[in-house]
C-alpha cells in the first residue's frame, strides 16, 4: 500500500476525483485521467446491455473524443486486486508503456502502482 499522502498532488487529485465519480454514480469503478496539459476525465463503470466499458476505459475514451493526444497518469478506485489488461492496453495506447496507473481502494488509500507497460 502507498500512502497517499505521499503522493504527488496531481495524482492525489486524480484518485479523489475517481473516488468520487464511483461513489457519485453508485458504481463499481470510478477512473481519472489527466491528459498532457494537465486537463482531467472522470468516468464510471458503464454497464448497459448493449456496451459494457471499465471506468477506465471509459477515462480513456472520454479524453480521447476531447482531443487529449497523451497521458501522464491514470487511476482507478475499484475492489479489484488487480486491473484488467484491457486497461492497460487503453492507457497504453494513449500515454505509452511508462504510463502510471494507480489502483486505490474505497476508502482512497492506493493499493498499487503499475505502468501501462
Amino acid at each position: 500500500m502507498t500512502d497517499s499522502s505521499a503522493l504527488d498532488p496531481e495524482d492525489r487529485k486524480i484518485v479523489t476525483l475517481a473516488r468520487a465519480a464511483r461513489a457519485r454514480n453508485a458504481v463499481p469503478e470510478g477512473a481519472a485521467v489527466r491528459d498532457d496539459n494537465g486537463r482531467t476525465y472522470v468516468a464510471g463503470t458503464v454497464a448497459l446491455p448493449s456496451l459494457e466499458l471499465s471506468a477506465l476505459r471509459t477515462a480513456v475514451a472520454m479524453a480521447v473524443a476531447s482531443g487529449a493526444t497523451a497521458l501522464e497518469a491514470a487511476a482507478v478506485v475499484s475492489g479489484a486486486e488487480s486491473l484488467a489488461a484491457e486497461d492497460l492496453a487503453a492507457v497504453r495506447d494513449l500515454g505509452g508503456a511508462a504510463t502510471p496507473v494507480l489502483l486505490a481502494g474505497a476508502d482512497g488509500t492506493v493499493r498499487s502502482v503499475v505502468t501501462a507497460g
